[in-house]
């Protein structure tokens, strides 16, 4: 059964949250909490109950540079991110200093600069990435995740005014990893930032993205595409915060899931607060479930604290496989494996097709076809 909501939440308290940098500001996490309940605790690991974290930080490894790009590691930075849950502030108070990836103004690199975080398993450990976008600059950058670790890391966009980012996120763990992400926006005077954030790796993989504003004409587009096999838990949260007039911002996630126990969360979260007049925003998300033992929780909220807006609006839509569809390439002589692959290509399309990134784009599209082939689609 699929279901289709465009109703505005109650009010909530996302303007009112505890904020701080110390871990010991929060309290023990229990699993009643709101933001917590989707979550299997226990399944963080130490996570969950450290006050520190002393392991080693995956491995950055990041070839050759265009001009105006650099990558290099930090004994602190400006935070842009003042945490707002207690493994944000763990990861936060444990990092050993902060991989700074600038670039400078006026940059338009040819093509897109990739970066790799490998990690080695070992202890619980912490990590911070900061990544500054100066004004008038232009570029993809791509953050690939990869090996396996049990990793709370931040990672904080600084985009300048009248900058363009399309930065793509990629968590593609080995089997056994745990990660709890947040990664934080602060967006310019007409700056635009596109994220595309895709998680397919990893035990439970939990990413929460949040937008700052700093000033008129800001542009957010959030885009995020997740596969879920058996046992996985990819859990996904948004909280966009409209605080400045006349900025605009997109969130569309799409999710597949498939096998016993395989479970997504997405929880979108917009703030518009009482002097963003003019802003523009909408968020959905679409879950497609293709075997029985698959749960996917999708909870859209919009807070409006000024009726002076250009619009605002959101939708969540999960069920099975369209029979129609099926039927309609069944009766054209394709074997139904052959069509349901085909449905789930045409359903993670436009997302994969927001990557810029050729390679990337028939890795992920490989991906894809490989976990339909084990679940013998």
């Amino acid at each position: 059964m699929t279901t289709e909501t465009t109703t505005i939440a109650p009010p909530s308290t996302k303007s009112q949250v505890l904020r701080s940098f110390d871990v010991t500001d929060f309290p023990a996490l229990t699993g009643l909490e709101e933001d917590w309940r989707f979550t299997p605790l226990k399944r963080l690991r130490e996570l969950a109950t450290a006050t520190t974290l002393t392991g080693t930080a995956p491995q950055l490894e990041a070839g050759d540079l265009p001009a105006g790009v650099s990558v290099r590691s930090v004994d602190d930075v400006e935070p842009v991110l003042t945490p707002f849950d207690r493994i944000s502030a763990l990861a936060y108070g444990s990092a050993a200093g902060a991989t700074l990836i600038e670039v400078a103004p006026e940059t338009e690199p040819a093509q897109a600069v990739v970066i790799r975080l490998v990690g080695k398993g070992g202890e619980a450990a912490a990590a911070r990435t900061f990544v500054k976008v100066g004004a008038f600059a232009k570029l993809t950058l791509v953050l690939e995740q990869t090996g396996t670790a049990t990793l709370a890391d931040n990672i904080e966009v600084l985009v300048g005014d009248s900058a363009q980012l399309t930065f793509v996120t990629l968590a593609d763990w080995d089997a056994g990893a745990v990660q709890a992400q947040h990664v934080k926006f602060r967006i310019g005077r007409d700056a635009r930032a596109s994220h595309v954030q895709v998680a397919l790796g990893g035990d439970l993989v939990r990413q929460f993205t949040s937008v700052e504003y700093t000033a008129r004409g800001g542009d957010a587009e959030l885009w995020g595409l997740y596969f879920a096999d058996a046992g996985q838990h990819f859990e996904h949260r948004q909280l966009v915060d409209h605080s400045v007039p006349d900025c605009r911002s997109y969130v569309g996630y799409r999710g597949a899931l498939q096998g016993k126990s395989a479970q997504t969360v997405w929880v979108g979260d917009v703030l518009i607060r009482a002097a963003a007049t003019g802003t523009d925003t909408y968020e959905i998300n679409r879950n497609l479930i293709l075997t029985d033992g698959a749960v996917a929780h999708s909870v859209p909220n919009l807070e409006i604290e000024t009726g002076e807006i250009v619009g605002a609006g959101h939708a969540s839509a999960t069920g099975r496989f369209d029979e129609e569809q099926l039927f309609y390439l069944m009766a054209r002589g394709i074997p139904e494996g052959e069509a349901r692959k085909l449905v789930v290509r045409g359903f993670f399309a436009e997302l994969i097709n927001k990557i810029p990134v050729e390679e990337l784009r028939e890795r992920l599209g490989a991906a894809i076809e490989a976990r339909l082939a084990e679940a013998g689609a």
